[in-house]
């Protein structure tokens, strides 16, 4: 069943046909190889919780596969509508700057397939009770409690 819900600001409807919309995790990038398998982790283990059929990983610099080839690969899997994800803690030049501007540049090779740049993760809540637990497993392994 589909239904639709507008994204403030954007001027954009999105129809909920998981078929049509495609999801870029964006990271920053490493020359450390470990640290960009994790966003490869990250991507398949958002693809298999959300559902979502379309879900590429990218990283803005310094490594690939980039954002034009994840965007790429989105549109080759059907994707109409591209929600590029800031896989970044801090608001600041590479989520209001960079990723945007490399997102646009990406889908200039696509007319027709809309894209938008979503929020970092940030101030979420969910956040607070990541840093908790993280805190909390550390102090175990320390032989420490809470």
């Amino acid at each position: 069943m589909e239904s639709s819900s507008e994204f403030p600001n954007q001027g954009l409807t999105l129809s909920r046909d998981a078929n049509a919309l495609g999801v870029i995790l964006v990271d920053h990038g490493s020359r450390r190889q470990e640290s960009n398998r994790l966003l490869l982790d990250v991507a398949a283990a958002y693809r298999e919780q959300s559902g979502r059929r379309i879900v590429e990983p990218a990283h803005m610099e310094l490594a690939a596969p980039s954002i034009a080839d994840a965007f790429g690969r989105c549109v080759a899997q059907g994707a109409t509508l591209v929600v590029v994800f800031p896989y970044l803690l801090s608001p600041g030049r590479h989520w209001e700057q960079d990723i945007p501007r490399l997102a646009a540049e990406a889908a200039q090779a696509y007319p027709g397939v809309r894209h938008l740049v979503t929020a970092p993760l940030g101030l979420h809540p969910a956040i607070l009770g990541v840093i908790d637990q993280r805190i909390g497993e550390g102090l175990r392994e320390f032989g420490a409690s809470a």
